[in-house]
């Protein structure tokens, strides 16, 4: 378990030390490396430093690349342009840095080095109601930033934040102790998801046709909630029965999508009830509530509505009743107290921005967040149709999140039967492939947008075998997979002392990146980083496989074993890539 210190930071350190004894003035100066069209790396701080010294750059910079001893490392420094340098590294350098990630299990890749406890708040489904399109965002962003931040290190506890309350259950609770046997099911065998979602869509109708047509169901149903909300034991009772069957049809859905929900990670709604009373209590009491025609509000200089004046959280309505504010401030509360979060992350719609902001700065006030523990909204866009409108139905609904998934499946089953004659694949190969295909290319149609941003939803695009698809990158690991097939005896095994072709060093500096690049995507919660990333793998892989034979025509040996051990390192950068983003890499396709 060692990490590998990336050539970008070895090069870093020797510049450094170069800067260091030509300028000793300059102190610890920068030198602003990245990567490079030109060479393999730019540094271009000398610019800066020049100012600072108020020297010439150009002269500072040849300065610099003398005072840098020689060794294995640095190939080649140029000067070039005002005072950039122009760094090429030794092909030595680069197979040794991989041979060295190579051995590792984790590919090199280091541990975060401030490590804390992520409280991670996604895929949050409402109870008794179907999910649609609109839940697909937030189980698959939260579901990746969950392997992601695991991966480097973090603590992370998994928080889906149910809508299981609220006064729609009046009306549900009560038309089930009139109608008992509304929720029973067929047989004594397991309930299938489709079944439990078709019994509360039922119920739900039904309970909703009779409260808009029938006062006094209407006046029973409203008693119903305040028996709810006193902890009646019989209308709780009933209550959970709604929980169950829900969990039930939402797990299906999980377990479509290839995500592991857990049972004591749904802490739903209901959960925090104990608490707000007491957090309305500690707010009004410290000053950060105040009461305002007798809800319970907090007020914010920033925050106007459409009229010009205040917008305030309101916390508790002036009925006494509680609104979302309350539950989301004693969620913080628990989080912090009781789970030892130092980072608070929500993975929830761009349009709930506004309603966040207040609760942080809320959850601020009350010094619930602070400089140690931090809340962070990781807001997504709209899935639109392929029109660029929000996505619907032909008849206008918003469309059924397992309708998708279904077709989604579909569609990549066809692709894969159309190749699998030619892998010689059997029909179990053929039906888990299209799944893996199918989920994948959904889940990376949404991570290689940047969450912010919105996202057509084009199935035809997603399962096609070229550009920007899991569907390309899944081939290019089955491809690899498929050379070691046709390899014999030849073993993979790197060998420093080899000149490299230009494409086997392109394809060897990006692989080297692949920590680096980790680290950046955990930093700024921004899946969206690591899908580039592997894109611009496959694609370094499909020119190394075009122009660097591996098998036929047959290299001489030495060659061939390096070029085997490089693509020894894709597969497996490629397969742990996409396994943090929750896509499936089948070894034949």
């Amino acid at each position: 378990m060692a990490s590998v210190p990336s050539l970008a930071s070895t090069v870093q350190q020797r510049l450094a030390e170069g800067l260091s004894a030509a300028l000793p003035e300059a102190g610890s100066a920068d030198p602003l490396l990245r990567r490079s069209d030109r060479a393999d790396f730019q540094a271009n701080g000398i610019l800066a430093l020049a100012k600072q010294l108020k020297g010439n750059p150009r002269e500072l910079a040849t300065k610099v690349v003398d005072g840098i001893p020689a060794n294995d490392v640095l190939k080649e420094i140029e000067v070039s342009g005002p005072g950039f340098l122009n760094i090429t590294v030794t092909d030595e350098a680069i197979i040794k840095t991989l041979a060295a990630r190579a051995a590792d299990d984790r590919l090199g890749v280091p541990h975060g080095e401030n490590a804390g406890t992520t409280v991670i708040d996604y895929a949050q489904p409402n109870v008794a109601k179907e999910m649609h399109v609109g839940h697909l965002r937030s189980a698959v962003i939260g579901a990746a930033m969950v392997e992601i931040l695991e991966f480097t290190g973090e603590k992370v506890v998994r928080r889906h934040h149910i809508g299981d309350w609220g006064t729609q259950f009046g009306m549900l609770i009560q038309y089930l102790v009139e109608h008992p046997h509304e929720l029973d099911h067929k047989s004594e065998e397991e309930v299938s998801g489709e079944e439990a979602m078709s019994n509360l869509n039922r119920l739900y109708k039904a309970s909703r046709a009779l409260f808009d047509s029938d006062e006094e169901f209407k006046t029973r149903a409203r008693a119903r909630v305040v028996d709810l909300q006193a902890g009646d034991e019989q209308t709780r009772a009933m209550w959970q029965r709604f929980v169950d069957e829900s969990k039930i049809y939402f797990y299906s859905v999980f377990d479509k999508l290839d995500m592991d929900i857990n049972d004591p990670d749904v802490v739903g709604e209901s959960g925090y009830n104990d608490m707000l009373v007491e957090t309305c209590r500690i707010l009004e009491e410290s000053g950060v509530a105040v009461r305002s025609n007798g809800a319970l509000c907090v007020f914010f200089d920033d925050v106007k509505g459409p009229d010009g004046n205040p917008t305030p959280l309101i916390v508790q309505k002036s009925d006494g009743g509680f609104g979302y504010a309350a539950t989301d401030l004693s969620a913080i509360r628990d989080r912090v107290q009781n789970l030892k979060a130092t980072t608070l992350l929500y993975v929830v719609d761009a349009r709930q921005s506004l309603h966040f902001r207040m609760v942080f700065e809320t959850a601020r006030r009350a010094g619930w967040l602070n400089d140690e523990v931090k809340a962070v909204q990781l807001a997504f866009g709209t899935v639109l149709g392929k029109d660029g409108k929000p996505f619907k139905t032909r008849e206008g609904e918003t469309v059924r999140l397992v309708d998708l998934l279904d077709e989604a499946v579909d569609r990549a089953t066809t692709v894969v039967r159309e190749k699998a004659e030619k892998v010689g694949l059997t029909e179990t190969e053929i039906v888990e492939n299209g799944q893996y295909v199918g989920i994948g290319a959904v889940k990376y149609a949404d991570l290689s947008t940047s969450a912010a941003r919105d996202y057509k939803f084009d199935l035809d695009q997603m399962v096609s075998l070229n550009g920007d698809t899991s569907v390309y990158l899944q081939y290019a690991y089955a491809r690899i997979k498929s050379i070691f097939g046709k390899a014999g005896e030849l073993t993979p095994l790197a060998h420093p002392e080899l000149e490299l072709a230009p494409a086997e060093r392109a394809l060897g500096l990006h692989l080297d990146q692949f920590g680096e690049t980790l680290a950046e995507v955990a930093e700024e919660y921004a899946p969206h980083k690591l899908a580039a990333y592997l894109y611009q793998l496959a694609s370094l892989y499909t020119t190394f496989y075009d122009q660097c034979p591996v098998i036929k025509p047959e290299p001489p040996k030495e060659i061939a074993e390096n070029r085997l051990f490089l693509c020894d390192l894709t597969a497996r950068t490629l397969h742990q890539g996409l396994a943090l983003l929750g896509i499936r890499t089948p070894e034949r396709l």
